[in-house]
């Protein structure tokens, strides 16, 4: 599999069930913020998401979140979702990712990593064999940059759904 191509597709985040997480071996999971807890500029989480990692929690999953964002942007929110938290993951290096299984005691090969970006998220999990979930953006941003990396997304998006029969979750 090429290493940008996600091994699932979902429309947001509260679409992956504990049971899909189960039936994939899946003990803990890595979490993106910006447009995958959250919309990217704001501070609350998207509604619904605290009552899902907690439901998640409840069932036994490891949960951390990790971003590229500094730590005085990462701790306030992360604080509000009650999650620990490695800021400065460097995404899609491994070395913020292995850090994260470390600290929540899970194995690459058993944690997946869900975000909204083709580039950091599901190349940095891929690269360490985690399984990689890829969930729409919650909201485009209006940088010039992201909008040159949604646009490359785009064709993976295309070959999954070949791949998927368009399927997107």
């Amino acid at each position: 599999m090429p290493i940008f191509m996600p091994d699932i597709i979902f429309p947001n985040i509260l679409s992956v069930s504990g049971h899909y997480l189960d039936k994939a071996g899946i003990e803990g999971l890595i979490l993106d913020v910006d447009n995958t807890l959250r919309v990217y500029g704001q501070w609350e989480p998207f509604e619904g998401v605290r009552e899902w990692t907690r439901s998640l929690e409840a069932e036994g999953m490891k949960i951390i979140i990790v971003s590229n964002n500094f730590p005085s942007r990462i701790g306030p929110f992360a604080a509000k979702m009650e999650l620990d938290y490695i800021a400065m993951g460097l995404k899609p290096s491994p070395w913020g990712l292995l850090r994260a299984c470390k600290k929540i005691g899970t194995r690459p090969k058993k944690t997946a990593i869900i975000g909204d970006q083709v580039f950091t998220d599901i190349i940095g999990g891929n690269l360490l064999g985690m399984h990689t979930i890829l969930v729409s953006p919650l909201k485009n941003e209006d940088k010039f940059i992201y909008n040159i990396k949604r646009t490359l997304e785009s064709g993976v998006y295309k070959k999954y759904n070949k791949r998927n029969g368009d399927n997107v979750l």
